[in-house]
């Protein structure tokens, strides 16, 4: 055999090897399309709570819904907020405060961006949890993310309308506009061969690290030492919408104990990986813990994972039921011309807020 010949016939070997791989991990798995993601079952190494230091004060009294922010000091003054002190009540943790300073609501640590703040609201708060629900936020005004046409949270959420939000299933995330989401099916899933692939030559891209690590961190939060059912596999997507500002019913806050919420924010504190990190994976996790799926099909007490993923990606005619904005002209599934457009590398320009405000 020529020498030619042998090199093709080992590239066509080594080729099909390839595809066959790429094939096998990319192909479906998973047995059933339920998972077991209706309890928190990791065990923290340590039984011993946090001092609670995110006690919000006036909350058992409050008809208004809690407007919990997440804010550094970085993110300047919070009397952004005022105008909105009579559609909400506030409860704005600074996570970046000294300890011993007790003018601020705290966090046990600065560990998984806002999701500590949200996560030490519910436990510390769990008893007192409004009737009307609870609207979770980051604390700069202008943000990128801000499905606004201005970027600006003042109007957004003083068009919010809560009720409307929480009547389908107990949940909305604040987005409307798919942009940066998993919700298009051109999106890979999480456990997939391109994406683990992706976080392995490029681990300084956060979004591939945090997808790729997303399956894992399921069977760890949910699964504990059994990872059956939990985990999904390589064809298994899990489709959310970007950016963790969301408006929650107290109903479903209430759907999992105080202690599953104590451990979530354990797995935070011990998990070593990156910062930013965590908190991508964590918004993957919201609308796990809280969409109301309604009644389950007899035998089946797990979550549906297709049906998960259209309750987290609505259309884009949710401008309209969350917010008012009504016939909208040339709207798609994922999009409505004019409310919001994906800024150049993520970021406002520098003297938005000045030009804005």
């Amino acid at each position: 055999m020529r020498r030619t010949t042998r090199r093709a016939l080992i590239n066509v070997g080594l080729f099909s090897t390839l595809l066959f791989l790429i094939t096998y991990l990319n192909g479906p798995h998973s047995k059933t399309k339920t998972f077991a993601w209706n309890e928190i079952r990791y065990k923290p190494s340590s039984a011993t709570l946090p001092e609670s230091r995110g006690i919000c004060h006036g909350l058992s009294s409050s008809s208004k819904p809690a407007l919990v922010v997440s804010r550094v000091t970085a993110d300047g003054d919070s009397k952004w907020l005022d105008p909105l002190s009579k559609l909400y009540h506030f409860c704005v943790y600074t996570v970046d405060a000294p300890v011993q300073d007790s003018n601020y609501l705290q966090v046990p640590a600065k560990r998984g961006h806002e999701a500590m703040a949200y996560l030490t609201f519910i436990i510390d708060n769990y008893d007192h949890i409004p009737s009307a629900g609870a609207v979770f936020v980051h604390g700069a005004r202008f943000q990128w993310h801000n499905d606004e046409p201005q970027y600006d949270n003042v109007a957004l959420l003083s068009g919010l309308n809560v009720s409307r939000a929480l009547e389908s299933s107990g949940y909305h995330n604040l987005r409307c506009d798919w942009s940066l989401s998993t919700c298009p099916s051109s999106v890979p899933p999480q456990g997939s061969f391109e994406t683990s692939s992706q976080a392995q030559l490029v681990p300084w891209d956060d979004r591939a690290v945090s997808d790729a690590g997303l399956p894992k961190a399921l069977a760890a939060l949910f699964g504990a030492e059994d990872a059956v059912g939990v985990r999904p596999g390589a064809a298994d997507a899990v489709r959310s919408q970007c950016c963790a500002q969301f408006v929650v019913s107290r109903e479903s806050i209430l759907r999992h104990s105080r202690e599953e919420y104590a451990a979530l924010r354990q797995w935070l504190l011990e998990d070593k990986r990156d910062d930013i990190v965590l908190g991508r994976i964590m918004s993957y996790v919201w609308h796990i813990l809280f969409i109301n799926q309604g009644k389950v099909r007899a035998g089946n007490e797990g979550i549906d994972l297709e049906r998960l993923n259209k309750q987290a990606c609505p259309t884009a005619e949710c401008y309209c039921r969350l917010y008012g904005r009504c016939g909208l002209e040339r709207c798609v599934e994922s999009s409505c011309d004019g409310q919001y457009q994906l800024p150049q590398d993520l970021k406002l320009p520098k003297d938005w807020a000045e030009t804005h405000g």
